[in-house]
């Protein structure tokens, strides 16, 4: 067999092209064997917040990682062909620094003792695991530094999330025998608080907007719609009370007088026997109970 026959009987094999003696780009894509750095994702219900990560995963593959194929003190993609990136779904403290809602990048400064984590920005016009130094990167929204601690061997880098609940987790990076943990922590608590106050509001401003009404006397039943929207998002003595004068302003004494033994008795549960009004409305509703008609 002459030289360039067997050149392209090797070429065919391998699914490339020989041309005059050289091999061409392949004709076939190799997309059916898997790649050398797949792809992997992880995600995290936080509390309210979702917490995305992609990177590619390499393999140790037998050869030294730290300090070698990695260096140290040197600014490191993490994923070799492509960007690490984090997608966040709300605002979120990255090792207690605000972070806002979005997409990032994130890159590190190995060391033997501890790493700099950083996100900056994503810009889809990089796409690729940039690894110019970080200093120069520009755009950094987080700078932070994490100890190392050893871990149980893993063949393939991966990202992993531990230690979470409603508000708290924390992002896990490990390879080879090293882990590095960066916190997250959500603004749950602070946003559900938030949202309270902000419903606690709007029950008082129903409320207050049916005892207008009632003491205007301008329109009953949009008082009593006030007080039902009120009702609705806040089961409040105050507002019962309301509801029932207004009842009783429209001469129905039953009603009002079932509503108001409502304000009473949830009223000795939300402020305790003896709360300030308890003896008006007591008064009151004996007087809505003389007025009931009679039953025949």
């Amino acid at each position: 067999m002459r030289e360039t026959d067997r050149k392209t009987a090797i070429g065919i094999v391998l699914g490339v092209t020989v041309v005059g003696g050289l091999v061409a780009a392949p004709v076939q894509a190799d997309s059916e064997l898997p790649g050398a750095t797949p792809v992997a994702q992880v995600t995290q219900q936080i509390g309210t917040a979702e917490v995305a990560v992609q990177y590619g995963s390499p393999a140790v593959r037998g050869r030294r990682i730290w300090g070698a194929l990695v260096a140290y003190d040197r600014p490191w993609a993490i994923s070799p062909d492509q960007p690490t990136l984090v997608k966040l779904s709300e605002d979120v403290l990255v090792a207690g620094r605000p972070v806002a809602a979005g997409t990032y990048r994130l890159s590190s400064v190995p060391g033997k003792a501890s790493w700099i984590i950083v996100l900056s920005p994503y810009s889809t016009k990089q796409p690729g695991p940039q690894l110019e130094p970080v200093a120069s990167a520009g755009g950094e929204v987080v700078q932070v530094k994490v100890p190392v601690k050893s871990a149980p061997f893993r063949e393939r880098l991966a990202f992993l999330f531990s230690n979470f609940d409603d508000e708290h987790a924390s992002l896990d990076l490990e390879w080879e025998r090293a882990r590095v943990s960066i916190p997250i922590a959500t603004r749950t608590g602070e946003r559900i608080g938030a949202e309270m106050k902000r419903l606690d509001g709007i029950w008082r401003s129903y409320a207050n907007a049916a005892r207008f009404m009632l003491e205007s006397e301008k329109d009953f039943d949009a008082g009593l719609k006030y007080a039902d929207q009120s009702l609705a998002l806040k089961q409040d003595w105050y507002t019962y009370w309301i509801k029932a004068a207004l009842l009783a302003a429209k001469h129905d004494y039953r009603a009002a007088f079932e509503q108001g033994q409502r304000a009473h008795d949830l009223g000795r549960q939300q402020l305790g026997d003896g709360f300030v009004s308890e003896r008006e409305l007591e008064r009151t509703l004996a007087v809505w109970k003389r007025a009931l008609p009679a039953r025949h």
